[in-house]
């Protein structure tokens, strides 16, 4: 895995996840659990949990980077 760790990610901060090609950007709203958060779309607005972005696996292009 590239980028960060899930252990240095924090609330209220934002990120850009990139797997199989897809990027999504968003804001940590809570710690769910060890590898699971609830996020913010910050395109949409929506809510999810993290681990919807990697439901079907961890790409060879997985890798989490935290943006301004």
């Amino acid at each position: 895995m590239k980028g960060l760790a899930f252990s240095s990610l924090r609330v209220g901060k934002k990120y850009r996840l990139i797997n199989f090609g897809e990027v999504n950007e968003f804001i940590i709203e809570r710690v769910i659990g060890r590898e699971d958060f609830d996020v913010k779309d910050l395109h949409t607005l929506e809510c999810y949990r993290m681990k919807e972005f990697f439901k079907f696996g961890k790409g060879k292009d997985f890798e989490i980077r935290e943006i301004d």
